[in-house]
């Protein structure tokens, strides 16, 4: 059994039983997933999937709207700090347009899959329609396509979207059946004033939809077009047997969406961080998770799983290249 397998190899390194911690169990779960007691990282990639909000315009946001395409030309330009990360360990990046409410030059190397500028606003109406939210599903299903014939079987993704936080939080509220109060945090850096607000706006939106269903239309009424598009990437990327980093908040609650329609998802997540985002711990325990850091970020742009992955790479180089008391002639525990 492959699971037995891979423990006992893990076991038998030279070290003290389960000296190496959480990179122990990491290891076991990338073997699993690959089927494999020599797992390898192939091409790595970074998506970051940008869009605007409709409930931006309501001032949930210390930043205003057109911070998103700025960004967005940041990252084109390779100075964000995602852009940093992604350079220092080899991942490739990947910067997609799911709904910036801009029209960008046809020159840059930039993946469009608008589906319109800017989801709506979701105190006078869903944020996308029905056959937005599909279109979003399945253009982040593309993007994912596309990577995949590269031979990644390692890929993380990031948003960038002010408003977004929002956004998650309301998701988040309904997929567990919580008091959005306690799914609000300051996002960007919202003094004690604006919290306050966003809660108020935030509780107003919850009441005016009381009776959702399905996980499909929390993200179609209360989400975004980037997080929808990540939705799409996350399942296709299960559907590849990818390897899954998981970011911060939002992309977390993108993953519990997901994981609202196939458990299994997570056995392909790793959860590359705690963000400094006030729910963010409190929804990686409702899903049974631990993350690998916490630095207390709150960036987004998918930076958690940047600094995640050379811990993510020494998990599978223990497994790999590390003697066992066997093979290094090293005496184990009587």
């Amino acid at each position: 059994m492959l699971s037995n397998e891979l423990q006992h190899t893990i076991d038998f390194k030279t070290k003290p039983l389960g000296a190496l911690g959480y990179l122990e169990h990491l290891a076991h779960k990338i073997g699993m997933v690959q089927k494999t007691t020599s797992p390898q990282l192939i091409a790595p990639h970074m998506v970051v999937f940008a869009a605007d909000h409709g409930i931006a315009t309501a001032g949930v946001s210390a930043y205003p709207q057109e911070v998103t395409y700025q960004m967005v030309m940041n990252f084109l330009g390779g100075g964000a700090a995602i852009n940093v990360f992604c350079r220092q360990n080899g991942i490739a990046i990947k910067i997609v347009d799911a709904g910036v409410n801009f029209d960008f030059p046809e020159d840059l190397a930039l993946i469009d899959k608008k589906v319109r500028k800017s989801s709506r606003n979701i105190l006078e109406e869903p944020a996308m329609t029905p056959e937005e939210y599909l279109k979003a599903l399945e253009n982040g299903r593309q993007v994912v396509k596309e990577i995949a014939e590269t031979g990644c079987n390692i890929i993380g993704f990031g948003e960038m979207g002010i408003g977004n936080t929002s956004a998650s939080s309301l998701m988040m509220s309904q997929l567990f059946g919580l008091p959005v109060a306690s799914c609000i945090g300051r996002g960007t850096g919202l003094n004690d004033d604006q919290l306050h607000n966003k809660v108020n706006i935030l509780s107003t939106a919850i009441e005016k939809y009381p009776d959702i269903a399905t996980p499909d239309e929390v993200a179609r009424i209360f989400g975004g077009l980037e997080i929808a598009q990540m939705m799409g990437a996350m399942e296709e990327a299960f559907d590849q047997n990818m390897l899954i980093m998981v970011d911060g908040f939002i992309a977390s609650v993108a993953v519990a969406a997901v994981w609202k329609k196939n458990s299994e998802v997570l056995n392909n997540c790793i959860f590359c961080h705690v963000s400094d985002e006030n729910a963010h711990l409190q929804l990686i325990d409702l899903l049974g998770q631990k993350a690998l850091l916490n630095l207390n970020l709150r960036l987004g742009e998918g930076t958690g799983c940047a600094l995640a992955y050379p811990l993510i790479r020494s998990a599978v180089g223990f497994l790999n290249e590390m003697s066992s008391f066997e093979d290094a002639h090293v005496s184990n525990k009587e």
